[in-house]
């Protein structure tokens, strides 16, 4: 079941029985890089934490590549709201094997497409490790904009490092929407 995308990347739901998949996606040196972790995790409590995110208020999506016609999982992209004011933090995560070529961008611009027309959400922002430039400029392509930085609040190869803050607001999202077009008519 695809909700919402484009000809080359669309969103699902969070799937329980995707779990070992996206168990094996997180164990990705460059993804525990990425998102400063220092250690990797067992698959039972992958499991265990898969339950209580199925009944969190967290807004989870499977994103899905879809070059080779068929949907393949290709990672998750993550709101985790705050409905008093409106607005989210997010967070995405892709294969190994599905970056590189602008699905994360494209994964986050359905994210945020979905946050601002459905969610209606008035901002969306991010943490970004300073020295990933690969995913800044993902995210500067999907709407985001740089907000601050956060100094030696990360560490990148086991150095100390910013985190860049960064913005997306629902005024500012211009564009295609997948979500739109369909409801106007």
């Amino acid at each position: 079941m695809l909700w919402i995308g484009t000809d080359t990347c669309a969103l699902g739901p969070y799937r329980a029985d995707l779990v070992e998949t996206y168990w094996r996606w997180e164990q990705d040196p460059a993804l525990l890089v990425g998102y400063g972790r220092q250690a990797p995790e067992s698959l039972e409590a992958r499991t265990e934490g898969m339950a209580h995110q199925l009944r969190g208020e967290n807004i989870r999506f499977t994103v899905y590549d879809l070059s080779s016609g068929a949907p393949v999982p290709a990672g998750v992209t993550t709101l985790l709201p705050d409905h008093s004011v409106r607005t989210a933090e997010y967070v995405v995560m892709l294969a190994p094997e599905a970056r590189g070529r602008g699905l994360g961008s494209a994964a986050t611009r359905l994210t945020l497409d979905y946050a601002f027309h459905i969610t209606n959400l008035r901002m969306v922002w991010l943490k970004v490790l300073a020295p990933n430039t690969a995913g800044v400029r993902a995210y500067e392509r999907a709407g985001f904009r740089t907000a601050g930085t956060l100094r030696e609040s990360g560490y990148w190869l086991g150095r100390l490092c910013d985190e860049v803050l960064m913005d997306a607001l629902a005024k500012d999202f211009t564009g295609p929407s997948a979500i739109t077009p369909p409801l106007a008519e």
